[in-house]
């Protein structure tokens, strides 16, 4: 049987038990129509990039999925029925990725700035770059002196 990546997003007011037993509800019609659920892995409430029916946020799921095609159709189209469902979008893929997905691994700061350089981002001195020297505010004379100084 063909192998699916599932990732569907519930709605932000719905509890974690909701989510959990809308997961189980998929994985009941998966067996039903002769699939099967590999594994799942919910990534929690995160926010979305823009609304979706009024919401700003959503629980996400990921479903490998081990089922023929009828399956996988049977179960998008109760998740298309089903209210708590705002987006849900299945892949075929060749084979399940082993351990954690890419959203599970978490990655620590000092590791990112390790890999980019200390705060100024590796450049050497602000955004600016190159090999201008820094200039401290107190190195500039003062606003009284400049327009004593300056036009009339």
């Amino acid at each position: 049987m063909p192998f699916y990546e599932h990732v569907f997003v519930a709605r932000q007011d719905a509890t974690p038990q909701a989510v959990e037993a809308l997961t189980e509800e998929i994985k009941a019609t998966l067996e039903a129509n002769g699939g099967t659920l590999a594994s799942q892995e919910s990534w929690g409430l995160r926010t979305l990039t823009y609304r979706i029916k009024k919401n700003r946020k959503g629980h996400y799921v990921l479903l490998n999925i081990d089922a023929p095609a009828k399956a996988v159709q049977e179960m998008e189209r109760l998740q298309k029925i089903n209210e708590d469902v705002l987006r849900y979008m299945t892949v075929k893929v060749e084979a399940f990725e082993e351990g954690p997905s890419a959203m599970m691994k978490s990655r620590d700061r000092d590791d990112r700035r390790r890999e980019f350089g200390d705060r100024d981002g590796g450049f050497g001195g602000g955004f600016g770059g190159g090999d201008r020297p820094r200039r401290d505010r107190d190195d500039r004379p003062r606003r009284d002196d400049r327009i004593e100084g300056g036009a009339a």
